[in-house]
């Protein structure tokens, strides 16, 4: 199988993942979240399908995430809104999951940079693997939404959230 073959099923994969956990999340702003990230990993099956077929890929601001700042601005939503968050229906469980599958790929994307000749596809590929990055981080903040809502959203910092 090609690097452009399992960056694609990894990417299909993670995006039929994060569908079916929005499918499954009862509070909106997180649903939303989930959703983007989704098309995340959508953009990044484009890229490497382009590659793959030999056309013309390149990573501009239109395939940028744009995840750090909607996550905050839902972040944000949520403290200003005082809801109580204890039954959100989420499983915790999924979104450790996604973690670590999101470490994983930003892993397996650097590696797959060194070993690339082509300058293009080596950008590429580390672009994606900041945006794995960007979507572990996001799942991190979530995590500790969810173990501890009051107390998170009183003393969020969003210095990593760009």
């Amino acid at each position: 199988m090609s690097i452009y073959d399992f960056a694609m099923q990894m990417e299909l994969d993670g995006k039929a993942y994060y569908e079916d956990l929005a499918a499954k999340t009862d509070l909106p702003q997180l649903k939303k979240v989930l959703l983007e990230m989704a098309s995340d990993e959508q953009k990044h099956y484009n890229l490497f399908k382009a590659m793959k077929d030999g056309e013309p890929a390149g990573y501009d601001a239109e395939q940028a995430t744009t995840i750090f700042d909607s996550v905050k601005n839902v972040f944000e939503q949520l403290k200003e809104s005082g809801d109580e968050f204890s039954g959100v229906g989420v499983v915790r469980d999924g979104w450790a999951k996604a973690r670590e599958v999101e470490k994983k790929a930003e892993d397996f994307y650097r590696q797959k940079a060194d070993e690339v000749d082509d300058p293009n596809q080596k950008q590429i590929l580390l672009k994606i693997a900041d945006e794995e990055h960007k979507h572990w981080t996001v799942i991190d903040h979530v995590i500790s939404f969810l173990d501890q809502p009051g107390s998170w959203l009183e003393n969020a910092e969003w210095g990593d959230l760009g």
